[in-house]
This record gives structure tokens, C-alpha cells and sequence, in this order.
């Protein structure tokens, strides 16, 4: 798949809603400048100048699952302590339902403390993490009360993630109710699991997350190949009757695996690892929201290397939003892909350019042996908007317009030399006489004519004016024209 059907396919989905089982934890941060090594002891130095907390465990894939638009409802456990009342605001400001959040006054909440030190101007560091948990299993009376809110929601939520940290709140009486009944209920299960040789508690979800490590552990296999990763995958997806494996492999992306043996891996493209912390929830929320918008696993697993991408770009757990991937395809769109869409991958790409704040221009014409004046018209196009769009008058459009000998050369090559010109963004084709519905349904900003018309004489000014578009004349270079090449080329023939 390309990056422009890739693009098309995220902008279709919508906002799900996500049920996130799973342990709460909360990241304390604190940063500052790595002076130099301490006179007491043989440690560094670090003069601290801001402390931040965050979510962390399934309450970082809550607000990662908030920022790509999705609603969430949280089922977790903390402690009644203020660690437990700063990682409940931090879930309210993030807009995620707490009913299923329940308090155990017999355990601490969940802290990871990270002192983070920046030295020599370079890029900061983590220098040190204390960690301050309980990993005993939540009691049976809390574990059931989880149980039943949780099969309370399931005619409410387009998919369950299992956010597994093995801090207690993932027991394998809770997990195996939560797929069980998640099954009757025909909403998919999406797990993240522990590092652990045995993975019973997870059989029979619809599929899991685990990293090279884990899947490795869990399965015998040692993966250093993606081959490997595929025998892992298909060996987890038999022993647990999962419909398919997605095994991480950090810098050599995401492997997935059906039962029947089938595999395929997908390569990531960051462009800067700084920090890995975060990525596997980052990859778990986006995976998840695709496969419950309805994209296929192959096409989900494709966005989670863009968003776990994005994440290890960062120091630190950060929230990737919808537009930050939008605009990391579109960057990836413009990287040598085809031009020439259809217009159903036009419209997702349309909306997907205005959602990131850039205006659409729109031309068309048949552009039958391209001439300096096509060229003139293309380059005065594009400097009206941020996005240029040619749509171009199909072969049998231009012969019901120009006669049976026309056109000199076929549509899909006219298509490929438009996109070959850097001024153009996307080539569509139209069978219509006029582009008149092109225009309803892409209303793009600016309507851009070439040739000697008045602005109430281009067709489609009625469409553009109707919601506030605007037309531009572009200017003509006289004496050419692809009607007086044609005839001129078949004169000298003759």
C-alpha cells in the first residue's frame, strides 16, 4: 500500500469507542542539567529545573487512544493515596470515563520516577528510574466488581485493550472473563502482554502485541530474523487460537502472523530514536484504533509503525495526535508516491490536507501534448493555494469534445507526465463533459482557469461562489495552443 491510500484509510476512521483493561501507573519526570559527577560519590550530579507528572501503563494508552480521537472507558485499580488522585485528574483532563477506576486502600498506586539529565547542550537522558509498586493480585472481591463493569460495557465499546503491566490488575481470572465474554459479544480483544513463558491467561483473543523479547520468551523461539518472527507468531497463534500475531520488532518494525503460516513484515522509518519509552503503547492505542475503524490488520499494523515512529522521536511517554500522523504521511506522501488517485482516495486526501490547515486548488482540462502555456497555467495554479489538483478529461471525454482523433496521447500516460511535474500534487481522471461534479464533491478554495474567459464564464464558478470559493484567470502564452500543434504536426505530414 502506498503512503496515499494509507493517508485515504486513516482519514476514514472515525472515533471509536475502546474499553482499556489494564494497570494504572503514574510517570513522575524530573529534569534538569547533568553538571558533573558528585563529591560525595561516584554519581552524577543533576541540578533539577522542572518536574512533570504523566500517565503511564494503560492510563498512557488512554490518553494516547484520546489522542487519536478515540472515547475511552477506563478498568483499573489505584490505591487511596495522592499519587491516586493525580493520575484520576490527569485521566479527567483527558476526557476518559472513570467508572470502572476502582480504589483498594490496601495498596500504593503505581510510581516509575525518571530523572532525566541534559549535558553539553546535547540531547537529554534518563539518568536513573526508581520504581514504588505492588505486584500482588488485586483481592477476588475487586477483581469481580472489575469483571462485571466490564461485561456491562461490551454492547458500548467497538474493542477491548488489554494494557497488561503485571502490576495486579491483569489477573488471569480477570483477563480469561474479559476475552471470554468479549467473544460473545463479538467485540475484537487487542492485548498487550506481560514478559512471561506462559501466556494461558490470553488464549483466545483476537490478537496480541508482544515484543521480540516477549514473543520470543512466550513461544521458545529466538528471534533475530523476521523468519523467526513468523515462526514465533504462528507457534502463539495455534497455542492460543488467536485470529493473528503482530510481533514488534523494534527498529525492523512489526511482523504479522495467521494461523495457517502466513506472514508478512512491515519496516518503520524513524527518523530519530531518542527514546523508546512509550513506544509499545503508542503502537497498542494506534493498532487498536484502526482495527476497530475497520481497517484491515495489515493496514493497522502499517499506521502503528508511523505512530511508534513518532514516539521514539520524543524524550519521555508524549501523546501523538491525529494531526502529527497526518502529517508525517503527508510527508511520506510527497516522497516519490504516484500522483494519479482515484477520487474516492482524493476526498480522504482532501480532507486530510484540510485538516492540516492547507487550502486546495483546482484545475482541469485535457491537457493533450503538454505545451509551455499548459505549463504557464500549472505553476500560476499552484501559487494560489498550498495543494495543487489537475483533473484531467478522460480518453472518451475528449473525444465526445475534440473528435475521433482525439486525444494524440492516452489518458494514464497525460496522467504520468502531469505527476512528473513538481508544481502538481494529484492527478485525477473525469468522463464527464464539464468537471462540474468533481467540484461539488472536493470544493476545493481556488477554481483556476487558463485561457481568455471572464470568471462567469468558467464552468463551475456557479459550484465554487455557492461556498465561498473563488476563481483565478490564469494568464494565456499567445499563439499556443494544442489544437494549432496538432494541426501544424499533421500539415507537415502531409
Amino acid at each position: 500500500m502506498s503512503a496515499v491510500d494509507l493517508l485515504a484509510a486513516f482519514e476514514r476512521l472515525e472515533r471509536p469507542r475502546v474499553l482499556v483493561v489494564g494497570d494504572l501507573i503514574l510517570d513522575r519526570y524530573t529534569w534538569g542539567d547533568a553538571e558533573r559527577v558528585s563529591q560525595e560519590a561516584p554519581v552524577i550530579l543533576l541540578r533539577a529545573d522542572r518536574r512533570e507528572a504523566r500517565l503511564g501503563g494503560a492510563g498512557n494508552v488512554c490518553a494516547m487512544l484520546r489522542g487519536l480521537e478515540a472515547e475511552v472507558i477506563c478498568v483499573s485499580v489505584v490505591g487511596a493515596d495522592s499519587e491516586a488522585t493525580v493520575v484520576r485528574n490527569l485521566l479527567a483532563d483527558c476526557d476518559v470515563d472513570l467508572r470502572g477506576v476502582l480504589t483498594d486502600p490496601a495498596r500504593p498506586t503505581t510510581v516509575k520516577e525518571r530523572f532525566i539529565g541534559r549535558a553539553q547542550g546535547l540531547h537529554p537522558h534518563q539518568i536513573l528510574r526508581v520504581d514504588s509498586e505492588v505486584r500482588d493480585a488485586v483481592s477476588h472481591e475487586l477483581e469481580q466488581r472489575l469483571v462485571d463493569f466490564i461485561d456491562d460495557c461490551l454492547d458500548e465499546v467497538d474493542i477491548v485493550l488489554v494494557s497488561d503491566y503485571d502490576k495486579g490488575v491483569c489477573t488471569p481470572h480477570l483477563v480469561r472473563q474479559t476475552i471470554d465474554r468479549a467473544r460473545l459479544a463479538e467485540v475484537p480483544v487487542l492485548v498487550d502482554p506481560i514478559r512471561s513463558q506462559d501466556y494461558s491467561k490470553y488464549r483466545g483473543a483476537t490478537t496480541m502485541t508482544p515484543n521480540r523479547t516477549e514473543a520470543g520468551l512466550a513461544s521458545g523461539v529466538k528471534i533475530v530474523t523476521p523468519e523467526d518472527a513468523f515462526l514465533a507468531g504462528h507457534k502463539l497463534c495455534r497455542q492460543l487460537k488467536l485470529d493473528l500475531c503482530i510481533v514488534t520488532l523494534d527498529r525492523d518494525g512489526m511482523a504479522i502472523v495467521y494461523p495457517d503460516g502466513r506472514g508478512e513484515q512491515f519496516s518503520t522509518q524513524p527518523k530519530n530514536v531518542y527514546d523508546i519509552t512509550g513506544a509499545g503503547d503508542m503502537v497498542l492505542a494506534m493498532i487498536g484504533v484502526a482495527l476497530a475503524g475497520g481497517l484491515s490488520p495489515e493496514d493497522a499494523v502499517r499506521l502503528g509503525n508511523v505512530a511508534g515512529g513518532l514516539e521514539v522521536e520524543k524524550v519521555g511517554v508524549a501523546v501523538i495526535e491525529r494531526g502529527e500522523i497526518r502529517a508525517r504521511l503527508l510527508e511520506q506522501r510527497r516522497s516519490g508516491e504516484s500522483k494519479f488517485v482515484s477520487l474516492d482516495t482524493l476526498r480522504a486526501l482532501v480532507a486530510a490536507h484540510r485538516s492540516a490547515g492547507e487550502s486546495i486548488v483546482f484545475t482541469n482540462g485535457c491537457f493533450d501534448l503538454l505545451h509551455v502555456g499548459h505549463l504557464a497555467c500549472l505553476q500560476e495554479a499552484a501559487k494560489q493555494g498550498d495543494v495543487l489538483i489537475v483533473a484531467l478529461n478522460s480518453d472518451a471525454s475528449i473525444r465526445r469534445l475534440k473528435g475521433p482523433t482525439r486525444p494524440v496521447i492516452q489518458e494514464h500516460d497525460r496522467a504520468a507526465i502531469l505527476s512528473a511535474l513538481d508544481c502538481v500534487d494529484y492527478v485525477v481522471t473525469f468522463d464527464a463533459d464539464t468537471p462540474a461534479e468533481l467540484l461539488r464533491q472536493l470544493q476545493p478554495d481556488v477554481l483556476v482557469k487558463g485561457g481568455t474567459y471572464q470568471a462567469n464564464e468558467v464552468v463551475g464558478h456557479d459550484i465554487v461562489a455557492a461556498y465561498g470559493g473563488r476563481v483565478h484567470l490564469a494568464g494565456v502564452v499567445d499563439g499556443i495552443s494544442t489544437s494549432a500543434i496538432v494541426a501544424k504536426t499533421r500539415r507537415g505530414a502531409a
